[in-house]
């Protein structure tokens, strides 16, 4: 016999049962959606290592926040030296995807044992400056005037600033004796030297002796004996991120790059 009782009870038992489906249901979605917002947020940008001249630090750094910008898969790692320390890093096997030097030979020993996938391209130009201390006490007007200078900085000679101020000196027939020279390991170290205080003089870029001019006074060397300082760029071979690797390249190449780079005082290619 049917009973109120017993539609009470039946009611009961369909509600309950809906209910369960009900929270099943949001059981499977929640449970769907879940991984896919997980998988965003372990998404993983991509990272590679640029090794580039020491007199590109300031500029670089600039050049990979607006890369990465641009680029929000791509992290720019950098490791700034002397361009002569990076071939070797290089060639030791050091993870590097992108290489930037201050001058064109070196990748000339590059491409020789096969480290780098192309010839480099030309991205910007630099040339020398002489720097000497704050309100030059020693009144230095001209590289000629080294002589009255107690210590002078130079770069090491293997590097392209060593390079460069040794053309230089040669353009202006001065030779120094080496214990008047102390050496700089990169063009930073160099400058640095002068703007301390523990040299009377340098020969460095133009792009340093604009950045430290708080430190420092410039002494400007005429076109006529200055140099005209190539800086290139290429990936390098067997490089894990090639296509992000060239996409740096592409970058520095574009004329957004090319402006800030003079901002920071390099010249056109």
């Amino acid at each position: 016999m049917w009973s109120s009782t017993d539609g009470v009870y039946s009611l009961t038992v369909t509600i309950l049962a809906r209910l369960r489906l009900l929270l099943v249901v949001l059981a499977v979605a929640v449970g769907v959606g879940a991984p896919v917002h997980a998988a965003h947020s372990q998404t993983k940008r991509i990272t590679i290592t640029v090794s580039a001249a020491a007199s590109l630090s300031k500029a670089y750094t600039e050049l990979g926040k607006q890369f990465e910008k641009a680029n929000p898969s791509i992290k720019v790692r950098f490791n700034f030296a002397s361009t002569s320390s990076l071939v070797s890093q290089i060639q030791s096997g050091a993870p590097t995807d992108v290489f930037a030097a201050a001058d064109l030979t070196s990748f000339d020993k590059l491409l020789a044992t096969g480290n780098v996938v192309k010839s480099p391209k030309v991205f910007a130009r630099n040339s020398m400056q002489l720097i000497v201390k704050r309100s030059n006490p020693l009144g230095i007007s001209s590289v000629s005037d080294l002589a009255k200078a107690s210590i002078i900085s130079l770069c090491a000679k293997t590097v392209p600033c060593g390079v460069y101020a040794a053309t230089v000196l040669s353009r202006y027939g001065v030779v120094i004796s080496e214990s008047k020279i102390t050496r700089g390991v990169d063009a930073t170290a160099t400058l640095n030297a002068v703007s301390t205080g523990d040299a009377d003089a340098a020969i460095v870029y133009t792009t340093d002796a604009l950045s430290a001019k708080k430190w420092i006074s410039v002494v400007s060397i005429p076109s006529g004996k200055n140099v005209n300082a190539m800086y290139g760029i290429a990936t390098i071979r067997g490089s894990q991120n090639s296509k992000q690797a060239e996409a740096f390249v592409q970058f520095v190449l574009s004329p957004a790059a090319q402006k800030i780079l003079k901002t920071f005082g390099f010249l056109a290619p």
